[in-house]
């Protein structure tokens, strides 16, 4: 007994020292290259068509678009899983769903022990910081300060849970009091002799879009069309005929749509008074006096049918409009910030979102399907000063790869378990000969909120392969080129049989090179 641990003893100090000797190496190389401070902004729910650095048709983000025209932007990113925590859960370690153990979030609590790019960058002696949106259930780890929301917060009044485990209060609006806490921990609270990293995680702009009162008139002089596939009928793609994300059907008039009324009753209709009933008296003052005129009309007239689409439509693009609005004008006090203070020089300046979303593209809102407007997310850079590449970015590249890039950013050696690829070369202007060609995807969360089916597949530059499961076994093949709004499922069809061939095999290659279970039985989506 006393031999065992005697042994014990000597593995535990002997595994001790290794970690020891590991984490100093890992400081003493980041030491010898210069660190640069990273900050990472990260929205939920923005998609592309809602940045006028991408899209030009609904409104204008001057401050997102400096960031764009000041670096890179990435006109072919990507995330793993199309949803809020899973898609933080590989961002977060750099690993696809099936290795981090997120899958949805409906039954999963993060693994806080496990790596993540945080807790190495504090090995190599930044100071770290999280203050905004979590959603992993979990308390954060790896981090020397953090203040999160619960679940997916409150746009107004909201709560946030400190580091002391404790629940607090603040009095104003989401998207201002995150980047309030975000600017006051760069310039009063953070070790100033070490290089940073802070993750700036915003709840916005998360359903049900409930702008600042000060944004509540903007917009509302402008009608938009209505995109070309609104009125899809799902010809082909029986997983798309199944969801519960239209705007027509299930869109809620109140929650979503803000016409609250004591004679109606809707189905989300307590969890909207309950968010507004956090506003104070002038809060909700402002709020009834912009509202209380548009539901006394939109109930008299009582629109119907076509018309009623179209009035559902225009007033969700335009909450949604006014609640980018907070978001890019705290984005520019930011940069404004970085730049006062003389950091911009040696910053790397990220935002993205934590994936796409449906801005009407097939009738939906929300996300989860592997069809574009919701794999995508946007993504653009502001590079340090020693990286002179600017402009776009064209290469494929996914929300797995953050991790190794902040790592290999910051002088740490990239573990060889991080599935990602670092994105550095890109940023010197080179073309790795060896870059990826297609993407992995995989969505678990089914049945749940919105019913998207489990699905997988595969997205090259050109195809893209989908495979439905679970309750349903249907594949649908899109040729990108010729059908970019994926409304002709082709798989099948006489002429595809060689690129459904190529494309198996790449999706079985990339299930294999991420240790996707799934691939032995589509029945078996979990481990």
């Amino acid at each position: 007994m006393k031999n065992l641990q005697s042994g014990l003893l000597y593995s535990l100090t002997g595994a001790a020292a290794v970690a020891s000797l590991a984490s100093c190496s890992a400081q003493k190389k980041a030491e010898e290259q210069k660190q640069y401070n990273i900050v990472y902004i990260m929205t939920d729910d923005h998609t592309a068509q809602m940045m006028s650095c991408y899209d030009h048709r609904y409104m204008k983000t001057p401050n997102l678009d400096r960031i764009a025209a000041d670096g890179v932007r990435f006109t072919n990113s990507f995330v793993a899983n199309s949803l809020s925590g899973p898609s933080r859960a590989c961002m977060i370690t750099g690993k696809h769903s099936c290795a981090n153990k997120f899958y949805d979030n409906t039954t999963c609590v993060f693994d806080a022990s496990q790596q993540t790019f945080p807790k190495l960058l504090q090995q190599a002696g930044y100071e770290t910081a999280l203050i905004g949106k979590w959603h992993l259930e979990s308390l954060p780890t790896g981090f020397n300060y953090w203040e999160i929301v619960p679940g997916q917060g409150d746009y107004y009044n909201p709560d946030f849970i400190t580091q002391n485990n404790d629940t607090i209060q603040k009095h104003g609006y989401v998207t201002n009091l995150i980047t309030d806490d975000a600017i006051d921990w760069m310039e009063n609270q953070r070790d100033k002799s070490k290089p940073f990293c802070i993750l700036i995680h915003h709840k916005a702009i998360h359903r049900n879009w409930l702008a600042d009162t000060c944004n509540l008139a903007l917009y509302e002089d402008k009608t938009f069309p209505l995109p070309d596939n609104f009125f899809d009928d799902y010809e082909g793609r029986p997983a798309a005929a199944a969801q519960e994300m239209s705007i027509v059907k299930d869109m809620d008039m109140i929650y979503d749509l803000k016409m609250l009324h004591p004679d109606k009753e809707t189905r989300l209709k307590s969890l909207y008074e309950k968010y507004i009933g956090r506003m104070d008296e002038g809060q909700r003052a402002a709020w009834d006096k912009f509202y209380g005129p548009i539901i006394d009309d939109f109930y008299k007239k009582n629109p119907q049918g076509k018309e009623l689409a179209n009035w559902k439509f225009q007033r969700y693009i335009r909450d949604y409009m006014k609640t980018v609005k907070s978001l890019d004008d705290n984005v520019g006090r930011v940069l404004d910030y970085l730049k006062e203070k003389g950091l911009d020089e040696n910053t790397l300046v990220v935002y993205t979102s934590d994936q796409g979303f449906y801005m009407g593209e097939h009738g939906w809102f929300d996300k989860r399907f592997m069809y574009e407007e919701s794999m995508r997310t946007p993504l653009i850079m502001r590079l340090p000063k020693d990286f002179e590449r600017k402009g776009d970015i064209d290469q494929l590249v996914q929300n797995i790869d953050y991790a190794p890039t902040f790592l290999e950013l910051a002088g740490v050696e990239v573990p060889q378990d991080i599935q990602g690829v670092s994105l550095v070369p890109l940023f010197k202007g080179e073309n790795p000969a060896g870059w990826r060609k297609a993407l992995y995807y995989h969505f678990y969360e089914y049945p749940a909120e919105h019913m998207v089916k489990r699905h997988y597949g595969v997205r090259t530059d050109r195809y893209k392969l989908i495979h439905f499961y679970n309750d349903i076994d249907v594949w649908e093949l899109y040729d990108l080129q010729a059908d970019p709004t994926e409304m002709r499922n082709i798989y099948g069809q006489a002429g595809t049989e060689d690129i459904t061939k190529e494309l198996k095999t790449q999706l079985i290659v990339l299930q294999e090179q991420y240790n996707d279970p799934v691939r032995f039985s589509p029945e078996r989506d979990k481990e």
